[in-house]
């Protein structure tokens, strides 16, 4: 949450589902393993003391892959449906 630019030295643009949408649900329990309320409370406690920005928040799964795809630096997460060859995928360890 605190990285701002990637190593190539691209900006990085968070985006993310609304906190109701189930596959954010999904994603913030089993890849975070926290609430989606907890998620937006740790982002909230960065944007308040100046040392984070908050995601892009956008309204649907089409929305996400058409952000990502067109944005340099673009991070967020899809269902696998919408992962081709156009969307780099990356690891969560």
């Amino acid at each position: 949450m605190r990285l701002r630019t990637w190593p190539n030295g691209l900006v990085i643009k968070v985006f993310v589902l609304p906190d109701d949408n189930p596959l954010h649900h999904r994603f913030s329990k089993e890849q975070l393993s926290l609430f989606p309320y907890q998620l937006r409370q740790s982002w909230d406690r960065l944007v308040f003391s100046g040392t984070g920005q908050a995601p892009i928040t956008v309204a649907s799964d089409e929305e996400m892959y058409n952000r990502i795809k067109n944005t340099p630096g673009a991070i967020g997460y899809l269902d696998t449906s919408y992962i081709d060859d156009e969307i780099h995928v990356l690891q969560i360890k």
